[in-house]
């Protein structure tokens, strides 16, 4: 990940949830319905059918995984790092009233307002960082 790109993700977060917990949930995707051994103590919340093929071989699940946490600017920088890396996908960091929900991803992040009223004052802020393409990609 680029320092500028991690700084313009920093920003953001601090934006959004400074002063605040924060939920981080994280998903492991598998074929099995058990919640993984690795994983089962560290914040485990629920799993997903997420495919129900007939064949066991071919349904999915995701596990999820959340860890409350007071936000601070940096506690997340590895777990944003691996997500810029493409080692980790499906994050999502919300707080603890699921009314501000921050999607990152190899690219980029999908932020989720409570509002149409807030997302319109962060979208003025921030229309330096938005698309130039004609259809906003």
């Amino acid at each position: 990940m680029s320092t500028g790109i991690m700084v313009v993700g920093r920003f953001m977060l601090d934006e959004l949830f400074a002063g605040a917990d924060v939920y981080v949930i994280t998903p492991l995707w598998t074929t099995e319905a058990e919640v993984p051994p690795s994983q089962a103590v560290t914040g485990y919340w629920k799993s997903l059918l997420v495919e129900d093929d007939p064949d066991p071989a071919f349904r999915t699940y995701c596990h999820l995984f959340a860890a409350r946490r007071p936000w601070r600017r940096g506690c997340i920088d590895d777990l944003l790092r691996d997500i810029a890396d493409d080692k980790v996908a499906g994050v999502l960091i919300t707080d603890t009233r699921l009314l501000r929900i921050h999607h990152p991803y190899d690219g980029g992040a999908d932020v989720f307002l409570a509002t149409s009223e807030e997302r319109d004052r962060v979208r003025d802020r921030h229309a330096d960082w938005l698309s130039r393409h004609p259809l906003g990609l």
